[in-house]
């Protein structure tokens, strides 16, 4: 009897140290991954997007991805009829911002040029969607 004994302990310690090392892997992905979400959002340029409608107002953004249109669902909201629902999207990948189209009815234009594929935008770039004027400013890294 005292061998089952023997050989249920030994389960059971087995089990624990699998429960064990399973925990600290766990731990250790989850920490790894939160870091690396926390770095890649610190290495993203600070943008701000300025626009006049009936006041002059500034949005300031540090993400990778902003969409800009009419619904609610945006990151930038712009109440106007000339502005498609989901009009534009602003991604930084490359090191670089990107400005592209999401087929809006009124077209998207950067500097007064209509815009067809995702394009790299800059600091001081005007952005024109529908009626309304956008003026990009982008903070330089650290």
């Amino acid at each position: 009897m005292s061998a089952v004994i023997v050989l249920i302990i030994r389960i059971l310690i087995a089990i624990s140290l699998y429960l064990f090392l399973g925990l600290a892997i766990f731990t250790l992905w989850k920490e790894v991954r939160q870091t690396g979400e926390k770095r890649s959002r610190s290495l993203v340029p600070e943008i701000s997007l300025t626009y006049t409608d009936e006041l002059e107002q500034t949005r300031t953004f540090n993400q990778n991805e902003i969409t800009i249109g009419r619904d609610s669902t945006c990151d930038l909201v712009i109440p106007n009829d000339t502005v498609s629902s989901h009009h534009a999207r602003l991604s930084f990948h490359h090191k670089q911002w990107w400005l592209e189209d999401l087929q809006s009815t009124n077209g998207t234009f950067l500097n007064n040029e209509r815009l067809y594929t995702s394009t790299v935008i800059v600091s001081g770039d005007d952005l024109t969607l529908g009626n309304i004027s956008l003026q990009i400013s982008i903070k330089a890294l650290k």
